[in-house]
């Protein structure tokens, strides 16, 4: 084996550079504007090879939508994973969605917010509404939560993780005045007065 042979870089299969180039033409021109002849031609293959791994742009895009919201959560999981306690995950979590400009995220938020029809129209059931979404992603932690004596024990885990993917959104997107969103202890304060001190009481109460 020549060097020239051991050096060279592995090709990445079709698929994986049909999607990668879908990702390219979703970032540039939206669901609707962009094409399979597009796409093909980003990943350097004539629209029959296209064909051959997906039968229409729908899966296409889907596909891509799919991958991009994979890896968003995957990345989101790590870095909740990484602290201990409901109100620093909370914390961490304001700040990962405030710089999800930065994130595969945001590109699907992108594309449901302003394409809804064409963005159900490819993922179908794949992707489920962004408040179910989110507090999905939040249950196991408030799970973990009444494990660890933090909250009440008879807390209704899916609606409390409901009412923090509501605060979520809310944090990351409407400005205040009294929690600096950008200041990690002022939002750390502010998930242990109200979020976590309010998950702390007997639900019955209410």
């Amino acid at each position: 084996m020549s060097v020239e042979t051991a050096a060279k870089p592995p090709t990445r299969p079709v698929r994986d550079r049909l999607i990668d180039a879908a990702e390219q033409c979703l970032t540039a021109k939206g669901i609707r504007a962009t094409t399979v002849s597009e796409v093909a031609e980003v990943a350097g293959v004539s629209r029959g090879w296209l064909y051959r791994h997906f039968p229409d742009k729908a899966e296409l895009l889907g596909a891509a939508i799919v991958r991009l919201n994979d890896a968003f959560w995957a990345e989101a999981h790590c870095r909740l994973d990484a602290v201990i306690g409901l109100d620093e995950q909370i914390a961490a979590g304001v700040a990962l969605a405030l710089r999800e400009s930065e994130t595969p995220g945001a590109l699907v938020l992108k594309l449901r917010q302003e394409e809804p029809e064409a963005f159900t129209a490819c993922v179908g059931l794949g992707v489920r509404g962004l408040i179910p979404e989110i507090a999905a992603f939040w249950e196991p932690y408030v799970r973990a939560a009444v494990d660890r004596d933090e909250i009440h024990p008879d807390t209704d885990t899916a609606e409390a993780a409901e009412w923090i993917a509501r605060i979520m959104m809310s944090l990351a997107t409407v400005p205040g005045e009294k929690c600096d969103v950008d200041d990690h202890e002022s939002v750390l304060r502010h998930a242990r007065r109200y979020i976590v001190a309010g998950l702390r009481c007997d639900p019955a109460i209410g």
